[in-house]
């Protein structure tokens, strides 16, 4: 009988989890290093993944703005170059713009296309030849509820385009991957609880609406979607590829 635990082992793999210091990205990269992974930690804020990867047996830090190609390239060739290869990827890092459509800058809509699902792109053709020659891997993108809806008690509207293109792009490149063993799923949470989020939660009024159309009627905690990360990286998900997955509470059910 197959040791289902022991699936969702990760020893000797190498993962690099981006935007990882501080809330689902950081939950993320400790959750990975709990399974035996060793963690490239990346983040925008050199000094908040110098602190996370401090707190692991088996990590190193990289500062790294993901809309930077230059940059992207550089710290993804050193980090396979240092071990290897790259067995898992974990496209986390991501910005919002609240903002009705017609007071959306330019800029503001670049930068969120720039940091989410271009990002997203450029980090995974870095690692993409990695793991095509090894002919396996996994890619982990972070989604939102946002990418499959149209709206909430806000606009935001380069978040919610951000996001669908995230979605999409894990489609598109699942079916690429596949024949060559590597799979490519990713998560979609509601509203998390972290420092990114509690401003729009301290909003009057808007923590009871928000909660109002979860059925579970709470918020996540960064480790339920560091969960979901973890199954969807590791072998015990061997057989799913091109899977957005909701860590919702139930919201996209109603």
């Amino acid at each position: 009988m197959t040791d289902i635990l022991a699936l969702q082992r990760l020893d000797e793999k190498v993962a690099v989890v981006t935007g990882a210091g501080a809330g689902i990205g950081r939950a993320a990269a400790l959750a990975l290093a709990a399974a035996g992974a060793h963690v490239a930690v990346t983040d925008i804020d050199a000094d908040a993944a110098r602190a996370v990867a401090a707190g692991l047996d088996r990590a190193e830090a990289h500062e790294l703005d993901v809309a930077n190609e230059t940059q992207v390239d550089g710290v993804m060739s050193a980090i396979a170059g240092g071990h290897g290869r790259v067995d898992i990827l974990v496209n986390n890092a991501g910005v919002g713009a609240r903002s009705p459509a017609v007071e959306l800058s330019t800029e503001r809509w670049n930068q969120t296309l720039a940091v989410g699902p271009t990002g997203s792109f450029l980090c995974i053709r870095a690692v993409g030849p990695h793991m095509l020659r090894a002919r396996t891997g996994s890619v982990v993108n972070v989604a939102s509820i946002m990418g499959m809806v149209g709206g909430t008690h806000y606009p935001n509207l380069a978040y919610h385009t951000a996001k669908g293109a995230v979605i999409n792009l894990t489609r598109a490149l699942a079916c690429e991957w596949a024949p060559q063993g590597v799979r490519v799923n990713a998560v979609a949470p509601t509203f998390v609880r972290t420092a990114l989020t509690q401003p729009l939660l301290d909003e009057p009024g808007m923590t009871e609406k928000l909660l109002a159309e979860t059925p579970m009627g709470r918020f996540a905690e960064p480790d339920e979607i560091a969960a979901a990360i973890l199954f969807l990286a590791s072998d015990a998900a061997s057989m799913i590829t091109g899977h957005v997955l909701p860590v919702d509470g139930g919201w996209l059910a109603r």
